[in-house]
């Protein structure tokens, strides 16, 4: 069943990812060595909370925390605890709110002090192929082909796109019809129309692309320890270009 938005529904789930942008900006202010990542968790809740929404992965299917803070090989869905940050990691910060009913869904991998090179690439290509896959989502497209955009480029730079893990429909709901896999082929899958707001999201890895879950139930780990990058918009399918309802400006602006 898919979802098609109106006008009025696409402005709030808007507000509702630019508010994890925004909130994304304040975690990023705090990320360096020596941190907890409990201690971003908090920053984070804190700061939904002070703008009349709620966390939305906070209790999803049991999940106990407000973001999904995932460190190196970590690939996905890490459970923020006591692990203290240290210079060279890499830690994706996944973040969702509900607010007015709708949702928004974003993540951004940020470096910890200083990364090594190849690092550095698997962030910079792992947020280029995000964009090759929005670029993609446009209506009279098909599904296959956000897919082929992000593998395609992913690849190409020798990396390995996970298969497990997919992109989803974004609304009333924080996973909703279609899913959006990383992957694909050009021309295959449901037809892409006007009105219809996915999370695009890649999780790509340095080596194999194969993961396992890990002992806690929730995080999600490359199987050969070596690291993954995973960014995420959520974005409106449209005529002739997509429009990226959430934002990574407020982001880099603290980053950079």
């Amino acid at each position: 069943m898919l979802y098609y938005k109106t006008k009025e529904e696409i402005e709030l789930i808007r507000i509702s990812s630019l508010l994890v942008g925004k909130t994304l900006a304040q975690v990023a202010k705090h990320i360096k060595p020596g941190v907890k990542t409990i201690e971003l968790d908090k920053i984070a809740e804190q700061f939904i909370l002070d703008h009349d929404a709620k966390p939305a992965f906070k209790g999803y299917g049991g999940f106990p925390n407000s973001l999904c803070i995932s460190v190196n090989s970590e690939v996905v869905h890490g459970i923020p605890g006591n692990y203290v940050l240290k210079d060279g990691d890499i830690v994706s910060v996944d973040c969702g709110v509900v607010k007015n009913q709708f949702y928004g869904d974003s993540a951004y991998t940020f470096a910890v002090g200083e990364i090594t090179t190849e690092a550095k690439k698997l962030l910079e290509v792992t947020k280029q192929s995000l964009y090759k896959g929005i670029e993609n989502a446009i209506a009279g497209k098909r599904i296959g082909d956000i897919g082929a955009a992000v593998q395609n480029h992913a690849e190409a730079a020798g990396f390995s796109v996970v298969r497990e893990l997919v992109g989803h429909g974004v609304g009333k709901s924080l996973h909703e019809s279609p899913e959006v896999p990383n992957y694909g082929t050009r021309g295959k899958g449901i037809l892409l129309q006007s009105g219809i707001v996915i999370a695009i999201e890649p999780m790509i890895n340095m080596g194999k692309k194969e993961v396992i879950r890990g002992k806690d139930g929730w995080t999600i780990k490359t199987t050969d320890g070596k690291l993954s990058a995973h960014f995420e918009h959520t974005v409106l399918v449209d005529k002739g270009k997509a429009d990226i309802l959430s934002s990574f400006e407020e982001i880099e602006k603290v980053i950079n």
